[in-house]
């Protein structure tokens, strides 16, 4: 069946950050738009994550007292990227990130506001101790009215609780006396959101203004082509197919970390734990493999390691847990079977978990998979675990023992490798430095430390008892797909761009390429691919309806 369109109609596929991003940019530049959603709730991998927006120069930044310049953002991003993007992608960035983010505040309900995050390597030329990490304000859910219940329920960063507030102002990780309790119930009782549901509702509440209602529990299958073009989108929705005629598609889907025969093909470990919604499948890839797109960093992710507890689910899959605090706080090292630390626990998460993917030629296997966060009583005393509170009974999924031996033949770890590395540690602290990985060494590592503690990242492990929580590979989502230009056009195989298809957000090749340059790196590339891809698509259908555009 076929569902006729207009010449002016373009096609979105996801409603994530990035395509509500394109479906707004192309309405408002005289486009109609049509939106199809695979799951029946709005938002994507955004509305589950943090809702943080990486921008450099961007018109936040005073608020933070910070300044910076073309030539520093680029520095830094050209390092972190490592040769691995094109340039160009690099400059479209920050000479029209800002803007694009500007003019979504001046023309949606988006509110945002610069955080006091730094970049994940401050060190670096280029890097910047805070301000170019965005975070929206607190969203009221009520002014969406009967979509309000087709939010994409956030089941870890689901309380309305900014990220400035959890990790900054309040702190209940380290200062849980000023957790806010009674400001919390009182959002929760207004339906006010925070954090990637926050953006996800002032997106979506834009594109309701604009008459653009998300088809939703409708997956796209299949771009149809004529003549090398796109000329429609087959979706299925109710057990039935139907073709969407049109001349432009902006696949925004999404990733393919939840596709085990994609993941095992193209990453570089056993990517076990996302961290994502289920349908994020690669359906966009696919589609796009299918006419000839050409692919890129296809073996990269934006990892985050995760922890699992024993029947907790989300949509019927394994909920994944972000492991932030057990890593960065004092009293804590990750260790693996032969009870080594192999990495700077407190660095950024993307960049630590690279790590857990080193080869023993010897073993022909992971060395550093299974790894462990290894802890005493100072820290499970003073510090959460996953969901258990200082105080509370210890739960049954924390390995427990009154000795390291003890612990190390739970948890199977090579008991005098642990002891080893614990006492090394712990002369370690005794230093006030660690040698072999330099934890705490960065502005960044102290930031998500302990700020009342002697060292923020550092500190013994001498108390039993002793704790060891598996720590597994997780990912917010990959950052492979189909190579994009600036307009977020997709090449074909032929280095030339496919008439019609465009590309935002995680179902492409991240214009990041390995890099993770801070905090909302993902989502705000993605909002301005999003933005450039529904402007030209826009631009592309007005001009081939014989409409200025």
């Amino acid at each position: 069946m076929t569902s006729p369109g207009t010449p002016d109609q373009i096609v979105v596929v996801g409603t994530g950050a990035a395509a509500l991003a394109a479906a707004v940019a192309a309405h408002d530049r005289g486009a109609r738009v049509v939106i199809v959603e695979r799951s029946e709730s709005v938002g994507g991998t955004t509305a589950v994550s943090g809702g943080g927006i990486w921008m450099p120069g961007n018109h936040h930044m005073a608020e933070q007292g910070v300044d910076d310049s073309r030539a520093e953002a680029l520095a830094y991003m050209t390092t972190m990227t490592a040769g691995r993007s094109p340039t160009g992608l690099l400059e479209r960035y920050v000479d029209q990130g800002p803007g694009i983010v500007a003019d979504l505040e001046r023309t949606t309900p988006l509110r945002l506001r610069a955080m006091s995050w730094p970049d994940y390597h401050p060190e670096m030329a280029g890097a910047k101790p805070a301000g170019r990490m965005l975070e929206p304000e607190i969203f009221g859910a009520e002014s969406l009215g009967p979509w309000r219940t087709r939010l994409r329920k956030a089941p870890v960063l689901g309380l309305p609780m900014t990220l400035q507030e959890a990790t900054a102002d309040w702190r209940p990780a380290y200062f849980p006396e000023g957790f806010d309790a009674a400001e919390i119930g009182r959002r929760v009782a207004a339906r006010q959101l925070a954090c990637g549901q926050a953006l996800i509702g002032a997106l979506l509440l834009a594109c309701l203004q604009r008459g653009i209602e998300p088809m939703l529990e409708t997956r796209a299958t299949e771009i149809a082509m004529d003549g090398g073009a796109v000329s429609g989108l087959v979706v299925e929705s109710a057990g039935r197919r139907t073709r969407l005629d049109t001349r432009a598609v902006v696949l925004a889907s999404g990733g393919y970390e939840w596709n085990t025969a994609l993941r095992s093909r193209f990453l570089p470990g056993p990517l076990t734990h996302p961290h994502s919604p289920p349908t994020n499948e690669g359906d966009g890839l696919l589609m796009a493999m299918e006419v000839g797109a050409d692919l890129a960093n296809m073996n990269e992710a934006w990892w985050y390691p995760a922890a699992s507890l024993p029947g907790e689910e989300y949509e019927g899959r394994p909920l994944a847990r972000f492991v932030g605090v057990e890593r960065t706080a004092p009293h804590t090292v990750i260790v693996n079977r032969f009870g080594e630390r192999f990495v700077n626990e407190a660095a950024n998460y993307n960049d630590m978990q690279k790590a857990f993917f080193s080869f023993d030629a010897n073993e022909y296997a992971s060395r550093n998979l299974p790894c462990w966060v290894v802890f005493d009583r100072q820290y499970r005393s003073r510090y959460p675990v996953v969901g258990a509170r200082p105080g509370d009974p210890d739960p049954e999924w924390i390995l427990v023992h009154e000795s390291l031996d003890g612990l190390a033949a739970l948890a199977g770890i090579e008991p005098v490798g642990l002891t080893e590395t614990v006492e090394r540690w712990n002369r370690f602290v005794a230093d006030g430095r660690d040698r072999d990985f330099g934890r705490g060494r960065s502005a960044y590592d102290r930031f998500h430390g302990d700020p009342s503690a002697p060292h923020p990242n550092l500190g013994t492990i001498e108390q039993g008892p002793f704790y060891a929580l598996p720590i597994y590979v997780g990912s917010v989502g990959t950052k492979g797909g189909p190579r994009i230009d600036g307009d977020g056009r997709i090449l074909h195989v032929r280095d030339r761009p496919i008439p019609g298809l465009y590309g935002a957000g995680n179902v492409i090749a991240s214009p990041a390429g390995p890099a993770y340059y801070g905090g909302g790196t993902s989502i705000g590339m993605g909002l301005v691919w999003g933005h450039l891809a529904g402007s030209h698509a826009a631009s592309f259908v007005m001009a081939g309806a014989g409409v200025p555009s």
